[in-house]
């Protein structure tokens, strides 16, 4: 399928983005509904049957968000998942047969941002999608275009969050390595600093509906994030838990934006 270039269509000065993004499914049926969909529905898509025919495209294409079948014949989508990760700053949604609960577990703490159970509606894999690519960093020629003194910036201990650019950096300016779903949880925290959240709270808005599953997706992306901001994480400084509430993130007086 022929994907255009990132920044196809001018308005003004400054570009609109059309979001690439590459179903891998080995379901030729559901592959191709799920790719006539997004596709009526604004995005550039591509397909893949595999895994190894996905390594092909991305060497070649860029992309915002992968759909990725867990189950699939030779090389599973988590390991394609972790593979993709490695290449591109990438949104991941795994798709995941029903009662597969581990898989799921399994994908969030390898760093997806969502994930989808079969047999799912069309209209809840755009829901996804769109929630997803919301939090997808957006291309570094738009985020230099919009960079200025309006520019979304918290400090926290030896951290600075530049929330327009998706962004943390440490002591000495050293980038930290960070998943996407991670900073979306950050986000969350910075911009309701000092205040309580339960975890349902988190979990709407992040996007998932509040269930088990959900509230175990939001531990673990907390316990990844504070491995990544806490000298210590098992007793942290910043995130901190308030048994049987939710959770905390502390901003000293003086921090901020």
């Amino acid at each position: 399928m022929f994907i255009p270039n990132l920044l196809s269509t001018e308005s003004g000065s400054e570009s609109i983005v059309r979001a690439r993004i590459v179903i891998v499914e080995d379901e030729p049926d559901l592959r191709d509904a799920v790719a006539e969909y997004l596709g009526a529905a604004g995005y550039d898509v591509a397909t893949a049957e595999s895994a190894a025919a996905a390594r092909s495209l991305v060497e070649t294409q860029s992309f915002h968000l992968a759909i990725l079948d867990i189950a699939m014949p030779g090389e599973d989508g988590l390991s394609l998942g972790r593979w993709l990760r490695s290449k591109l700053p990438i949104g991941i949604i795994y798709a995941t047969a029903a009662g597969t609960a581990l898989d799921r577990i399994v994908g969030l703490e390898l760093g997806a941002d969502d994930y989808i159970v079969k047999p799912y509606e069309l209209r809840e894999v755009l829901a996804r999608v769109r929630s997803v690519l919301r939090r997808v960093p957006q291309p570094k020629e738009l985020q230099d275009k919009r960079a200025g003194p309006d520019r979304r910036s918290v400090a926290f201990g030896p951290f600075q969050a530049d929330l327009d650019g998706r962004l943390v950096t440490g002591a000495n300016g050293v980038v930290i390595d960070m998943a996407k779903s991670e900073f979306d949880v950050l986000e969350i925290f910075l911009t309701r600093a000092n205040r309580l959240l339960s975890r349902a709270a988190i979990s709407e808005a992040i996007g998932f509906t509040e269930d088990p599953e959900s509230s175990r997706a939001v531990d673990i992306r907390i316990m990844r994030l504070r491995k990544k901001i806490e000298a210590d994480p098992a007793n942290p400084k910043f995130l901190r838990t308030v048994r049987g509430e939710g959770y905390i993130f502390s901003l000293p007086a003086g921090d901020g934006n």
